[in-house]
C-alpha cells in the first residue's frame, strides 16, 4: 500500500477559541496565557481533542473519503503549546494493514500523541 503524505497543520489561538466554543470546553488554559502559566504550562495549549481531530482530518484528507474512520485512538502524551504567533502540528501515516493506519503526530519535532491509530470501516 502507498505511504501517506506527511502534512503540516497551522494551529492558532483563534482556532483554539473557535474549538472551545464548538466543543463546550472553555478551560482558560486553552485561551489565556496568564492562566496557563499560573498552572505551570509554558503558554496556552491546544485541547487534546483538537490535536486528535487534526489526526482525523489528516486521515480523511489522505484517503479522500471522509467518514471511513471507524475508530481513532491515542494517548495524550505532550501538550501542543500555542504561542501568540501560532505553531504547527506535523502528521504522517503508515499503513499497518488494509484497514489500519499508524500515525505520527508531532509539534516542534516532539511526539504529542502516543500510539495514534486509525481503524477504517471495511
Amino acid at each position: 500500500m502507498p505511504e501517506l503524505t506527511p502534512t503540516t497543520y497551522a494551529v492558532t489561538r483563534e482556532a483554539l477559541v473557535a474549538y472551545a466554543e464548538a466543543s463546550g470546553d472553555p478551560n482558560p488554559i486553552h485561551q489565556d496565557p496568564e492562566v496557563a502559566r499560573s498552572v505551570g504550562l509554558p503558554d496556552v495549549i491546544a485541547h487534546g481533542m483538537f490535536t486528535l481531530a487534526l489526526a482525523a482530518r489528516y486521515v480523511d484528507e489522505q484517503l479522500g473519503e471522509p467518514g471511513r474512520i471507524a475508530e481513532l485512538g491515542a494517548k495524550f502524551t505532550k501538550p501542543v503549546v500555542v504561542p501568540e504567533s501560532g505553531t504547527e502540528v506535523e502528521i504522517e501515516g503508515t499503513w499497518r494493514d488494509e484497514r489500519t493506519i499508524a500515525l505520527r503526530v508531532t509539534c516542534a519535532g516532539e511526539s504529542v500523541l502516543g500510539n495514534p491509530v486509525a481503524v477504517l470501516r471495511a
